[in-house]
């Protein structure tokens, strides 16, 4: 059986399913289904989530596991939690810290320069 495609050949929208069909009784169910945010990644992604999971989260273990750097794996799974609709947890901390940058230099605590520093 082949996975199911989840984004339109022409345009590259999400599509959706609207039929399913049991092999053993040939019954049909028509309807708009939602696919799992799963089903949109990519199958070099998806090997990745399984090996991260299969290795219980555990970074050194996928680094050994898939042979890649520990720098890879994390930028992978980063790219992987934004696939998922999610901000991974290095994007909610530069966020915060991006805040207090912009309220120093609001409340006149820092420089004009010395924001633009601290946000390099």
């Amino acid at each position: 059986m082949k996975k199911v495609i989840s984004r339109c050949p022409v345009c590259n929208h999400e599509l959706t399913v609207v039929r399913l069909k049991c092999d053993s009784c040939e019954t049909v169910i028509e309807n708009n289904f939602r696919l799992s945010k799963f089903d949109y990644l990519s199958d070099e992604e998806l090997y990745f989530t399984e090996t991260f999971i299969w290795c219980r989260g555990n970074i050194k273990e996928v680094e050994k596991e898939l042979g890649i750097s520990y720098p890879t794996v994390r930028s992978k799974l980063d790219a992987i939690i934004k696939k998922l609709g999610y901000e991974s947890k290095n994007d909610e901390q530069s966020s915060a810290k991006k805040e207090e940058i912009l309220k120093a230099l609001e409340n006149g605590e820092i420089t004009a320069e010395e924001a633009i520093a601290q946000l390099k």
